[in-house]
């Protein structure tokens, strides 16, 4: 069983355009988005992002750092993932999305784990840190949700189908680690002030490969200040 880590991403944004390049701690926000999931030791990493070619940008930092490139549909995410995994041959596949500098670096390796113990075609984690999870499903499942989605929405945003049909779905919700069960924390990038924010937090705890709970302490901190 060949499983691989897909990271979509691409520099269009309607509420923060070119957010993907933006720098956060020296970085480009996907660069630390990347060498978060390549840290996380659990699958090869890919990015499947658009054929656009202000995606060029995009891929040669997945280039520079290994990352192998895959590119597709510019609003069906749903079809540039089952192509993505078609063309690198993987079973199982891990989600997850060029907005999250500070993702889990251990969830790969829980949600690969469950969804092979389980034997269930989609695997999530709740409640984390907005912006820290990551989602598992097999490519068998994919597939067949891409034959299944008619739905715009269901198509740009790629598992909210499956979740939605658990009578045609295996469909299995992990319980977050106790310390990180914090939803009230956002670590995503989507708009102007989510990047000023993460920006902070990140100069608070200076680049590098952080674990989450350092993150929620950080937001804590800032969060404390800001009352005060």
């Amino acid at each position: 069983m060949r499983a691989g880590i897909i990271l979509q991403a691409r520099m269009a944004s309607q509420r923060l355009p070119g957010k993907a390049t933006a720098t956060v701690a020296g970085r480009p926000l996907i660069e630390q988005c990347l060498l978060r999931l390549i840290a996380a030791e659990a699958a090869p990493v890919f990015l499947a992002t658009t054929t656009c070619s202000e995606d060029d940008v995009l891929a040669a930092v997945a280039e520079r750092l290994g990352v192998p490139v895959f590119r597709g549909s510019v609003e069906d995410v749903l079809n540039r993932f089952v192509r993505c995994a078609e063309r690198f041959q993987l079973d199982l596949v891990i989600r997850a999305t060029g907005d999250n500098p500070a993702v889990d670096i251990e969830a790969p390796g829980r949600l690969l784990s469950a969804l092979l113990r389980t034997n269930a075609d989609y695997v999530g984690e709740q409640p984390l840190p907005y912006g820290a999870g990551v989602e598992a499903m097999t490519r068998d499942a994919l597939n067949r949700e891409a034959l299944l989605a008619r739905d715009v929405f269901d198509r740009e945003h790629v598992t909210t189908y499956v979740r939605r049909h658990e009578d045609q779905f295996n469909v299995v919700t992990l319980a977050a680690p106790t310390a990180l069960a914090r939803p009230d924390v956002r670590l995503t990038v989507d708009t102007p002030n989510d990047l000023h924010h993460m920006r902070q937090l990140y100069a608070r705890l200076g680049d590098g490969l952080h674990p989450v709970i350092e993150f929620i302490r950080a937001w804590d901190h800032l969060e404390r200040r800001s009352v005060a």
